[in-house]
């Protein structure tokens, strides 16, 4: 299976009321997105490397998948399915993430942002 090329709508999902701040979340942004800021705990795996680096994934039951907005995630969550795993797209993204309060960190753990 490849990672659809499309948003996929008809996902599992969870809102970030539902995600403990320090909740491990699997993040499939670009590095700069990344690098400008991510949740604490958060795996990095680009959406590209994800069929290559499948076993970096976390195996965590309802793990959150995020991106900026929700798109990619969605296309993740598509992809992460189709291998077997129960993951579920973080409605909103980062950028809901962020503007619910939630905390927003660096790699070197100062205050970051979504960009």
């Amino acid at each position: 299976m490849t990672i659809p090329a499309n948003p996929q709508p008809n996902v599992p999902s969870v809102d970030n009321s539902e995600v403990a701040d320090d909740a491990v979340i699997l993040d499939v942004r670009n590095q700069d997105e990344w690098d400008a800021g991510h949740a604490p705990g958060a795996v990095h795996i680009p959406l590209g490397e994800l069929p290559d680096r499948l076993d970096e994934v976390p195996t965590d039951a309802g793990l959150a998948v995020t991106c900026r907005g929700g798109g990619r995630s969605s296309r993740a969550v598509a992809f992460l399915t189709g291998q077997g795993r129960e993951v579920r797209n973080l409605v909103g993204g980062m950028s809901g993430w962020e503007q619910a309060g939630k905390p927003v960190v660096t790699d070197d753990g100062a205050p970051g942002s979504v960009s």
